[in-house]
């Protein structure tokens, strides 16, 4: 038995609806402006005055001293910021996805990195750290992805210790020249005041000299006229 044809138009144009592609969104050139309209906020990072010498990714640990065990710290960028007026370099490093600071520490000229052992990719160091918002004094351990950054990062630490310490030395010898060149004005004016206050001294001696003779020769002319 032959099969009957369709004839329903309104079947064959549901049929057509559901076996035709999907058109792509047209687009209209009407904009739609935002419910909400936010302004820009300046946000500051505390690091507008200074201006960065080093900055590699890295991942940081921090010693446990009560577990006795390195914990992580987190991962990101470390940073050697120098200060724009005072020259002083700080060691910065934040957390790649929160910003969350993991390490905040000055460069001292008693700063020592030393490669960490059985690893040419990390190194170590004792620093006095204010991550936390108090200082506490902290053993780091810091890992990179290449060797040449370790040694990148250890070799500026050393330069950066080592000229604070030039600094703190010429600060030092300028210190004790103003104290020295102090001391021999002060004394230069005292010299200068002893044979003023000695001869005015003198002076005064030989003034109460002549006048207590004066007064005797004074009370000595009526007795020798009576």
């Amino acid at each position: 038995m032959a099969s009957t044809a369709k004839t329903d138009p309104e079947e064959h144009k549901r049929e057509d609806e559901e076996n035709a592609p999907a058109a792509d969104d047209e687009d209209t050139g009407a904009q739609v402006a935002p419910i909400v309209k936010l302004e820009e906020v300046a946000v500051s990072t505390g690091e507008e005055d200074e201006d960065p010498i080093l900055d590699l990714k890295a991942k940081l640990y921090r010693f446990d001293k009560e577990g006795n065990q390195w914990k992580e710290r987190g991962v990101g960028s470390v940073k050697l910021l120098k200060h724009k007026v005072s020259g002083k370099v700080r060691l910065v490093m934040r957390q790649s996805k929160t910003l969350k600071i993991c390490a905040n520490h000055l460069v001292l000229p008693t700063m020592t990195v030393q490669e960490h052992a059985g690893n040419d990719k990390s190194c170590v160091w004792h620093a006095t750290d204010f991550a936390d918002g108090e200082l506490k004094e902290e053993m780091f351990c810091i890992r990179f992805a290449s060797v040449e950054n370790c040694k990148s990062f250890m070799e500026m630490v050393q330069e950066v210790a080592e000229s604070q310490g030039k600094k703190e030395e010429n600060k030092d010898a300028t210190a004790t020249a103003d104290l020295l060149e102090k001391l021999t004005v002060e004394e230069s004016k005292t010299d200068g005041k002893e044979p003023e206050e000695k001869a005015a001294a003198s002076e005064d001696k030989e003034e109460d000299a002549a006048a207590t003779e004066e007064k005797a020769k004074t009370e000595d002319e009526p007795a020798s006229k009576a």
